[in-house]
Parts: structure tokens; C-alpha cells; sequence
């Protein structure tokens, strides 16, 4: 064996070695001596070889369109975007148009050769992306900010998932009602491979009628994990029941409160309105995470598993009467939940999940309402309120103010709900610069015995503003190209009074239309069936001056003598259809006549 390798190294070497034709006599000649298929010789010898990767080049992650260029391409675009957004003048259009213009050159010099190439559309899509100046960029919202755990309760993760080991028997009659002191009187049932799976449908069908359903929270600061078991599958009902049995205060157990932020799968119970309207009265928020993506919420699908082999590996072995209803299965889940966080170390931060979670301080842990009131929340969703001139809204018999909420204008709609945390108070819900919703409190306007606002901002206050975005730098940029102005009030001054020149006047988007056409051939025709009908029509004769104006056309040396002759030949009218009988005819009337003259001997 170790004589084979080194036969196989050395032809591999040979192989690499050889020059362009000869390669393929090693591989010949190896085939021969190791006995083995060119192929598979072939492919040893790639193996063997180590080949170099391609180099990366030079000038990867640069341009040769200059930014000042690029500016003047993407005012182009912008200038022609609707409204939506919608782009209706194209890249291509727009460089071209440009060059037309001698706004532009667009174009690269080889280094060594010293040719100039035009730029391609594709690169100066390219380029605008690089410069942070393609319209999608420019356009786009303000980056999201990428939140991170930090503190208990900072971040919950809730997650929904059928047990496939055990379920809740039930029997059903013929009008398909269940038969709950049946069902009661079987208790839990353990799910057999060998008579629940897919070559048995029936038995599968019942399964999952009955089916047990686990919802587990976890904190993602702390680790810890609440279960709770459901029946009749993944509801917003179950959802808002699970969420608020791990939010109320239980006896023996440390984590409690309301989460700054909760993160779900989209399913159609998790994005239900009643979930939304209770997240949207407690100042909760959702983030759903993408189809496809359940390592976003990995904390909770290592729950989910933790659950299930440490707490329903054990309900296999129980007697039925100790678990025979749902109330005695959640009963023992909350046994394993007290045992289970208060005891077992969490490997990440060396502490049980209750010591963990006891890190939180006063202002972090929201203690929630009542669980009635939460459940009357859940079902009154938000309403849109008009925002007046005083920049208040009216909401539910009351007037609330609206004045601090960011970029807010009366005339505008804002979506306002129930403050459950304050009952004098009520909240605006708006999309942040982040992409989420943002929820900002709303205190009650109250007035004086005048009808005058307790509290009323001061006339004269300031209002600071964020700081800009590159992209938004780069809108400004493209605007005071666009018009030729110094700032943007200026800007805003020259649109309104229509007396700015766009470009400076230097765009011509007519430009294109001054180019010459390319010359086409006739193509041939069939005649339509009318002209030879039209042929039959005898047409009225013309008069003496319009066939001299038709004729004189004709002939270069028209005079007095062809107008004379046309009257002498034709007294009562030319015929109209028969003008070039009439041409031959006056050019041998009115020719000079040549007279022969005879020799006399």
C-alpha cells in the first residue's frame, strides 16, 4: 500500500509538471503501472495537486465614475420618480441623456494601452450603490437598529409546539361534539410508532384532533422558561392565555412582569389583532421573525427541547388519574418550572435562571395589570384619530396631547389605544426610525376654569431634530444640485417660484430627438382594391392656369408660347388625369422647328 502511494505521488508530480500535450501520456502511463481508470486517476491527482486560487483584482471595490457624476445621474432619476416611488426614467435613459447633454463622460482610460471605454449601465449602478447614492438607498428609511438583550425582561421569546408523544384523548359522537367525561375518564395517551403513523391514517387523524399543545416563554437574559399546555391548537386565544400566564405575579416563582419586546414566529395566531392589541396597550414590541429563520429564536427552541426530555419524558410512567385532565397536566408543568429554574444551572451564566433573573432592577420589571384587564384590551384595538390645529387627539370621550410625538402635524392620523399601565393617559403608536413600532404616551389635556390648557408648551420653544443619515445627506446633496441653490430654504424658494433651471439648465431631456433617424428601405406593398375602382372615375378637367402651374414644374423653360399653346389645344380644359399625355404633347408643339436648306448645284 505505502509503495502504491508513493507510485501515486510521484505520476501526480510528473503530472503536474508536464507541459501543454503531455500531460495525457503520464496519465497513460500511470494507468498502465497502478492499474486504475483514467478517471479516477484523473481526479487522485486534483486532489493530490494543490492549485492556487484565483487572485483577487486590484481595483475590486472601486470606480472609475466620479462621485460628482454620479450625483448628477441619480438627481436624473430622482427628478423623474413618482410620488410611490416609482422609478420611470431608467439608468440607461438617464446616462445616456446625460452624455448627450455633456453633463457627463461616464467612462474609464486602459492604463496601459490609454483607450477610453465607455462605462456600462450595469457599472454605474455599480458606482451609485458605492457612493450610497442608488435611489433605493436614498430612499430608504432610516437603518433599523438591532436590538440587544439587556436585562431580564428586556427580550421575551414565545414559541408554540404540538406534542407528537402524548395527547388528550377524546371520543366523538355522530354529530362530531366531543364527549368530555370521556375524555376525562381516559386521561393522557402515549402516541405508539406502531399505531400512529402515516400507513394508518385514521389513528393519525385522531392524534392530532386531540392533540396536547406546549407554549414556552423564555427570557433571553436569564434563560428562564415557562410552560404552559393548550388544547385545540394554535389560537390567538391560547397565544394571549400562554403570554399572560407568564406575565401575572405566581406563587414560588421569580420571573414575572411585562417584556420590552416579545419575538414570534409569523404564524397567523401570532399576528392576529387581538395579540397586537394587547402588545400595543402594554407597550410591547413584536418583532416576527422572517419565514424559514428559527435560529433567530434559538433560545426558545432549546426550551421547547428541554421541556420535552426533562418534563414529558416523565408523564409516560404516571398513573392515568394523575393525569387525566389539562388542569392536572398544567398543574405538574408548573411543579417542573419551579424545580427546573430554581435549581438547575444554566451553563452560559453559571447561575440558576431564578438568580439570573433576580438581577433585574426596579425600573426594568413593569409589573403587570390584572389578567381581566389585560383580556379586555386584547379585544379593543387601535383607532385612527385626526390630529387637530391644537395638536391634540379626542380618544374614548377624552382630549389628548400629541404635541411631542416626533415628525407629527395636525391633519395627520395617528393610531391611538389604551394606556392599561395609566388610566389617565392614553398611547399614539407610530413606526420609528427603526422600521418598529414605537409607542409614546399620551397625557390627558386638561383645562383651567377658562378653557385655557394646564401646562401649555411656552410659545417660541425649539424642536432639535435628528441627525442625518448618509442617505438623507446625500437627498439634500442632489437637491441643491438640481436647482443651483445655496441651501435648502433657497431650494424650496426657487421651486415654489418655478425660476430655478434644473442642472442649471444643462439637462435637455429632448436631447435624444435631435439625433438623425437611421434610413430604412421602402418596403413593398399590395394595391388595395380601391385604387382600381378609383381608376373608373373621370375626373374634371383643370383650367388653363392650374394645369400651367402643374406643368411649369415640369418643364424647365416655361413661357408665354406653352401657356398660348395649352389655349389653342385644349379651348374647354385640360384633362386632369392625363397630365403627362398633355406634357409630351406641349414639348413637341412648342419645340423650334429646324428647316433644312437645299444645295443648289
Amino acid at each position: 500500500m505505502a509503495v502504491h502511494t508513493e507510485l501515486l505521488i510521484n505520476y501526480a508530480q510528473q503530472w503536474r509538471d508536464a507541459g501543454h500535450g503531455a500531460k495525457g501520456a503520464v496519465l497513460d502511463q500511470a494507468c498502465a503501472s497502478l492499474g486504475l481508470a483514467r478517471a479516477t486517476l484523473h481526479r487522485k491527482f486534483k486532489s493530490l495537486i494543490m492549485t492556487s486560487k484565483r487572485k483577487r483584482r486590484s481595483d475590486a471595490g472601486t470606480t472609475s465614475l466620479d462621485r460628482e457624476e454620479a450625483k448628477i445621474i441619480l438627481a436624473v432619476v430622482l427628478e423623474h420618480m413618482r410620488k410611490n416611488a416609482k422609478r420611470i426614467k431608467s439608468f440607461s435613459s438617464a446616462v445616456e441623456e446625460c452624455r448627450e447633454c455633456g453633463l457627463i463622460k461616464a467612462e474609464r482610460v486602459h492604463p496601459v494601452s490609454g483607450e477610453v471605454f465607455l462605462l456600462s449601465t450595469s457599472a454605474i449602478v455599480k458606482a451609485l450603490r458605492l457612493y450610497h447614492m442608488h435611489p433605493e438607498q436614498v430612499l430608504r428609511p432610516a437603518p433599523a437598529i438591532s436590538m440587544a438583550s439587556l436585562h431580564p425582561n428586556h427580550v421575551w421569546q414565545i414559541d408554540a409546539s404540538r406534542c407528537i408523544m402524548f395527547f388528550l384523548p377524546t371520543v366523538s359522537g355522530d354529530n362530531g361534539l366531543r364527549i368530555e367525561a370521556e375524555a376525562k375518564a381516559k386521561g393522557l395517551e402515549f402516541a405508539e410508532p406502531s399505531k400512529y403513523y402515516k400507513n394508518k391514517p385514521a389513528n393519525q387523524i385522531k392524534q392530532i384532533r386531540a392533540s396536547l399543545w406546549r407554549y414556552v416563554v423564555t427570557d433571553h437574559r436569564s434563560g428562564w422558561v415557562y410552560v404552559d399546555y393548550v388544547t385545540r391548537g394554535e389560537t390567538s386565544e391560547n397565544l394571549i392565555h400562554a403570554f399572560m400566564g407568564a406575565m401575572v405575579r405566581r406563587d414560588g416563582e421569580a420571573m414575572h412582569g411585562v417584556p420590552r419586546m416579545i419575538m414570534l414566529d409569523p404564524g397567523s395566531a401570532n399576528t392576529s389583532k387581538p395579540f397586537e392589541n394587547l402588545c400595543n396597550a402594554l407597550q410591547i414590541r413584536i418583532q416576527v421573525n422572517a419565514v424559514g429563520q428559527p435560529r433567530a429564536k434559538g433560545q426558545v427552541e432549546k426550551g421547547q427541547d428541554l421541556v420535552e426530555r426533562g418534563f414529558e419524558s416523565m408523564l409516560k410512567t404516571l398513573p392515568v388519574e394523575r393525569v387525566q385532565t389539562l388542569e392536572q397536566i398544567r398543574e405538574l408543568a408548573a411543579r417542573w418550572r419551579r424545580r427546573f429554574n430554581g435549581r438547575e444551572v444554566m451553563r452560559r451564566h453559571g447561575m440558576t435562571r431564578d438568580q439570573a433573573w433576580l438581577h433585574i432592577a426596579s425600573d426594568e420589571l413593569i409589573v403587570a395589570p390584572a389578567a381581566d384587564l389585560m383580556a379586555e384590551v386584547a379585544n379593543s384595538a387601535p383607532e385612527s384619530r385626526t390630529v387637530s390645529d391644537q395638536m391634540t387627539v379626542s380618544f374614548q370621550g377624552h382630549e389628548y396631547d400629541v404635541s411631542h410625538v416626533p415628525a407629527v402635524a395636525n391633519g395627520d392620523k395617528l393610531m391611538i389605544c389604551r394606556n392599561v399601565m395609566a388610566t389617565d393617559s392614553a398611547q399614539a403608536i407610530v413606526i420609528g426610525a427603526d422600521g418598529h413600532d414605537e409607542f409614546h404616551v399620551l397625557p390627558e389635556v386638561r383645562r383651567d376654569d377658562f378653557g385655557q390648557v394646564v401646562g401649555a408648551p411656552i410659545i417660541g420653544e425649539s424642536y432639535a431634530r435628528h441627525a442625518d443619515t448618509p442617505a438623507q445627506t446625500a437627498a439634500k446633496e442632489v437637491e441643491l444640485l438640481a436647482t443651483g441653490a445655496a441651501s435648502l430654504e433657497e431650494a424650496a424658494a426657487l421651486r415654489k417660484a418655478k425660476k430655478h433651471h434644473f442642472l442649471g439648465g444643462r439637462y435637455d431631456p429632448l436631447v435624444l430627438m435631435s439625433q438623425p433617424v437611421p434610413a430604412h428601405l421602402p418596403r413593398a406593398g399590395t394595391e388595395h382594391a380601391m385604387t382600381h375602382k378609383a381608376s373608373q372615375v373621370v375626373l374634371a378637367p383643370l383650367t388653363h392656369i392650374q394645369a400651367a402651374k402643374s406643368l411649369r414644374a415640369r418643364i424647365d423653360s416655361w413661357g408665354k408660347k406653352h401657356y398660348e399653346w395649352l389655349v389653342a389645344n385644349y379651348p374647354d380644359g385640360v384633362p386632369a388625369d392625363d397630365l403627362d399625355a398633355v406634357e409630351a404633347a406641349l414639348r413637341a408643339g412648342t419645340a423650334p422647328q429646324i428647316h433644312s436648306i437645299t444645295r443648289v448645284a
